[in-house]
């Protein structure tokens, strides 16, 4: 590889910091080793060129390029949609990008789009398939919100009446309070936003 190509795949790495992890011992370890894919044609080539170094750990990527076995229920280009090893309900499910990417905050919006496109009717056929009619849709972005595989993926959970499966579904809920500390939460929130998307201001 030469070096302006070392280069590129220095800067496309530099923007991901995946975490230590200690992984659940029942659940499959994946190494914190990744690199996102980028659709110029010139840092694919780099990626592809070291892709196998960067992702032979990866779990859901054996299971996207068909060298560990999943039972499959969608496929298309851009995404999979596979049955969880490890359910928390029967009939929970994955939808996973194809392309390698270790959390949301690394994602394109493209590839979200695409994922979060199929959740409806996939959603409608797992819930059918189940006898359930409600599900949760649940992302754990970071070591600290659970997630144990750095290749991001949306979980669909289907959900019974009184299947007791969340126990803070049980906690009494306290309402907001429209004081000085949430105006400036929602200040420092909007500073890291992009000014085109915050809210006009009432004159």
């Amino acid at each position: 590889m030469d070096d302006s190509a070392r280069k590129r795949l220095a800067i496309l790495c530099s923007h991901l910091s995946p975490s230590p992890f200690s992984p659940d011992p029942t659940l499959t370890a994946v190494s914190g080793l990744v690199c996102a894919f980028s659709s110029s044609d010139a840092e694919t080539q780099v990626a592809h060129t070291e892709k196998k170094n960067l992702q032979n750990d990866c779990i859901f990527c054996k299971i996207v390029h068909g060298k560990s076995p999943a039972w499959k229920l969608y496929e298309d280009d851009m995404c999979l949609c596979i049955l969880d090893i490890y359910p928390l309900s029967h009939g929970h499910s994955l939808i996973i990008p194809k392309s390698h990417f270790p959390s949301l905050d690394a994602t394109p919006p493209s590839v979200i789009a695409a994922m979060c496109s199929k959740v409806p009717f996939i959603s409608n056929a797992i819930m059918k398939a189940t006898g359930s009619d409600s599900f949760n849709l649940l992302i754990n972005n970071g070591e600290a919100a659970g997630q144990v595989i750095f290749h991001t993926h949306i979980h669909i959970i289907p959900r019974k009446a009184y299947d007791c499966l969340w126990a803070s579904e049980s906690l009494r809920r306290r309402p907001l309070k429209l004081d000085d500390k949430v105006s400036q939460l929602a200040a420092r929130i909007q500073e890291q936003l992009p000014s085109e998307v915050l809210p006009r201001q009432q004159e």
